[in-house]
Formats: C-alpha cells, sequence, structure tokens
C-alpha cells in the first residue's frame, strides 16, 4: 500500500482510491500511531529554524499535511503518478504555505531535481521500487539533502532472513484476516495489489544501501509489525 505510487497505470489506487481510504479509516497499517512520530520530528526540526521538504509518493498528503500544519515548513514540494489523488491533496495541503504540486514518477523527478532540500520523506512508496530503483532514490536523495538533512521513510520491511514469498504469505494472510472493515472483494483487489506490486527489503539492506549512497545514519525510530519509521541521516 502506498500514499503514492510509482508503477503504472493498473495501480490499485488509481482505479479505487477509495479502498485506501478505508484501510486509513480503520488504521490497519498503523498509520495514525508512525504519523505522531513523524510530527514530532517534523516538530522538532522546525525548532532548529525553516525547512524545505520532498514528498516523495505523496498521494492525497491526508496524514503528512498534519504534521505539516503542526510544523509549518518554509515549502512543500509533492510528487505522485497519481492525479486523482493530487487533486484530494490540494484540499489536504490547502492551508500550507508555498506548496507545489508534481504529477510524476518519483524517481524520474528526484533524478533531475536541483537544489538543496532539507527533508525528504516518503510514506509507504518505496517498497513498489525494485533493488536497483531503491538504490538510485537513496543516492538522488543523498545528492539533494543540505548538510544535516533527514531522509524520513514510512514503509513496510521485511524480517531478515525473510523472503519476498514469506512476507507475502505472512502480510495477505494478516490482511485476510484483519482487515474485516474491507468489503470482500475490495480486500482481494488490495491484496492482488500487495501481491503483485510489493517488494520490500530488509532493514539491513536498505541501512547498507544509505550508507553505500552517503548517509551517515539510521535510526528506527518506530514500528508496528512490518511497519516501520526509519530516518536516514546526512
Amino acid at each position: 500500500m502506498s500514499d503514492g505510487a510509482h508503477f503504472d497505470e493498473t495501480s490499485l489506487f488509481r482505479q479505487s482510491w477509495t479502498v485506501y481510504d478505508a484501510i486509513c479509516h480503520e488504521n490497519y497499517m498503523f498509520h495514525r500511531e508512525l504519523y505522531a512520530c513523524v510530527a514530532e520530528i517534523l516538530r522538532l526540526r522546525r525548532e532548529q529554524g525553516a525547512y524545505s521538504i520532498l514528498d516523495l509518493g505523496c498521494g492525497s498528503a491526508r496524514f503528512l499535511s498534519t504534521c505539516l500544519r503542526a510544523a509549518p515548513p518554509l515549502s512543500y514540494t509533492g510528487v505522485d503518478l497519481s492525479a486523482a489523488a493530487l487533486e484530494e491533496a490540494r484540499g489536504y495541503l490547502k492551508d500550507v504555505e508555498n506548496t507545489t504540486l508534481h504529477c510524476e514518477d518519483l524517481l524520474a523527478f528526484v533524478s533531475r531535481m536541483s537544489g538543496g532540500i532539507d527533508v525528504i520523506f516518503s510514506g509507504f512508496a518505496m517498497h513498489h521500487l525494485d533493488l536497483a530503483e531503491k538504490e538510485a532514490l537513496l543516492r538522488a536523495c543523498k545528492a539533494l539533502l543540505l548538510p544535516g538533512g533527514l531522509f524520513i521513510i514510512v514503509d513496510v520491511l521485511r524480517e531478515e532472513g525473510q523472503s519476498r514469498e514469506q512476507y507475502l504469505e505472512g502480510y495477505l494472510g494478516s490482511m485476510r484476516q484483519h482487515w474485516t472493515a474491507v468489503i470482500p472483494e475490495r480486500l482481494e483487489e488490495a491484496c492482488g495489489h500487495v501481491a503483485e506490486f510489493d517488494f520490500p527489503e530488509t532493514l539491513s539492506t536498505l541501512t547498507r544501501m544509505a550508507s553505500d549512497a552517503g548517509f551517515g545514519g539510521t535510526q528506527v525510530v518506530e514500528r508496528y509489525a512490518q511497519h516501520h519509521l526509519l530516518v536516514f541521516t546526512c
């Protein structure tokens, strides 16, 4: 699942954004807890001075917009492939000043972007990329971040030693057992999306890739089952 998407026009959330709305409403992916932590990170960053933020795979920006209102940035840039999601984002971000939204592939956007950014955020989007794309994304983000910058990631991870197949077996089983508020046919759409498009890494793999990209450290701020909040620091 993602607040945004990297993949093609068959994306579940471009076809049926209401499925993701239902999932978020029931807090099945721990958005409330994880984004409360994001809000605190941004609040502490705001205390250090004005900051700019780039949101990769921003989707509707529903959850991050609350964080931004509590810790207003100097500027906000959101990137997502879904025009429908970006239209929703305009509503959620109406009180956030200096906002720009781009309907574009997140990796293509960040790879061609120039200029310094204080904070980069990505919520439930990076796991849609393959290994080489994740490596490219981390390198491009490191190149964009100013000294002392942060790359904040909310995403799903595999356990150490767990194959993608084992991860999917467990995650899909949990969805079918616990996500009871989603009507069955929509739940199966969501399960099909996860099975086809989710490629989460282990923490050790992401840590290694971040180090190779030049980040100075990786912090696991919070986790709920497979759902993690990570911060890569410059």
